[in-house]
């Protein structure tokens, strides 16, 4: 298939390149006077780099060379990095871009094979639905390849592949869900501060920061977290072929490649190369991967930038807190 695109696109390329020339040629040389003349060129000499860069668009377009797209998923997973700096926390893999870029490879017709990359410590829970629910979606093999970290929410989109690689040394599993919220009571006492918010509903300002929990309140932020974790088991139970049980007994541990691979929660160890090795022989052809790309504007670019900068300095791996939320979910 590649030779033949290659042939197609070399062929439109060419076709283009002549014409565009002939052209230029007809439209700055039809009026030879010396002077005339002496521009034409000039002005042709600048209007052939146009026309290469051109042609050599179209002619990418009329025949992709590529036949397999990669899409990263690479640090935490949340909704979106469209935010100011200042307004949330910042963000790693953004759900909303990944997406579009499974959607965007699912479109493309010169697209067989989808390759999802992933190094994360998982995330927000919804967000890592989101994307498992796009892959599933895709027409074609999908296949993940996890390199340093496959956790949590992480190791949820990687279950919606049609199968799982790793490394030896890649970590992989967290099955399981975490809460966290601030307690700051103690300190509200000390500095004299009293704790008063009118509420219609019982459990509406469950968990706040400012005063401790009671006990029927933990258990009902508790059985939150019970429930999203009782929906994860099943999820990847069902994806995996795997028993509800055997999930659970994990614990929520992480595990080196190779036993991830005894467990079933890893199909087959190897490095990218092998990965592809085996996109090739599956698709039965030669293969070409295209790393789909979030399409952001230069002013979201430096935002997403400046946001990373800023947590690597002030949060670490720590969940975080945002608007009224006092109860920080994530896989």
């Amino acid at each position: 298939m590649n030779v033949v695109n290659t042939a197609k696109r070399a062929g439109t390329f060419l076709l283009l390149l002549v014409a565009g020339v002939a052209a230029g040629w007809y439209l700055f040389l039809s009026y030879p006077t010396s002077t005339r003349e002496l521009l034409a060129i000039v002005l042709l000499l600048l209007f052939v780099p146009l026309i290469v860069r051109v042609s050599g668009s179209i002619a990418r377009s009329v025949a992709p060379p590529y036949n397999v797209a990669e899409v990263g998923v690479v640090g935490p997973i949340t909704r979106d990095i469209d935010s100011s700096p200042l307004s949330r926390a910042p963000m790693g893999a953004s759900a909303n871009a990944i997406v579009e870029q499974i959607e965007r490879a699912d479109a493309d017709s010169s697209v067989e094979a989808l390759l999802v990359r992933l190094n994360t410590p998982g995330g927000e829970i919804v967000p890592s639905e989101d994307i498992k629910l796009a892959i599933e979606k895709f027409d074609g093999p999908a296949i993940a390849y996890a390199t340093d970290t496959c956790a949590s929410g992480g190791y949820e989109i990687a279950s919606g592949c049609d199968e799982i690689w790793a490394r030896n040394g890649s970590l992989v599993g967290s099955i399981g869900v975490i809460g966290s919220r601030v307690t700051a009571a103690e300190l509200a006492d000390k500095l004299g501060l009293e704790y008063e918010q009118l509420t219609a509903g019982e459990y509406k300002d469950a968990g706040v920061p400012l005063r401790d929990l009671e006990e029927h309140e933990r258990d009902y932020l508790q059985g939150i977290i019970d429930d999203y974790y009782d929906q994860f088991v099943e999820n990847v139970a069902e994806r995996r072929e795997l028993e509800p049980a055997d999930i659970r007994d994990t614990e929520a541990r992480i595990y080196l490649g190779e036993e991830a691979a005894e467990l079933g929660l890893v199909d087959e160890l190897g490095t990218r190369e092998d990965v592809l090795d085996y996109l090739e022989s599956e698709l039965g052809t030669e293969i070409s991967v295209e790393r789909f790309e979030p399409h952001l504007a230069l002013r979201k670019r430096i935002g997403a930038g400046t946001q990373r900068v800023a947590y690597a300095f002030g949060a670490g791996v720590a969940g975080t807190l945002r608007g009224d939320e006092s109860l920080s979910i994530r896989k």
